[in-house]
């Protein structure tokens, strides 16, 4: 796989930015570093990168820690959109 291959370019959907904005600045910061890891493809499976089921099939969503998701759609082979953040309940 090519190097350009291995990096994502993330985009923030208003949803996402406003729920970020809710959060404790300490699960923010936490937030900001799990997005910098998601950039590139090899970190995926630390990140426990997810395809969703349901109402929310075409979505995929990943872990900032032990309650924390963050939902996302692909846009492209290489873009993605963050969706929302937040625990469980993101998925309702």
């Amino acid at each position: 796989m090519a190097m350009s291959d291995d990096i994502i370019k993330v985009t923030y959907a208003s949803r996402f930015v406003r729920k970020y904005r809710d959060l404790p600045k300490d699960l923010q910061d936490e937030i900001r570093e799990k997005i910098l890891l998601f950039g590139s493809r090899s970190n995926h499976k630390a990140l426990k990168v997810h395809k969703l089921h349901g109402k929310l099939y075409d979505q995929w969503a990943f872990s900032v820690n032990y309650r924390c998701r963050i939902i996302f759609e692909y846009l492209g082979k290489s873009t993605v959109s963050l969706l929302s953040v937040g625990d469980h309940d993101i998925y309702q």
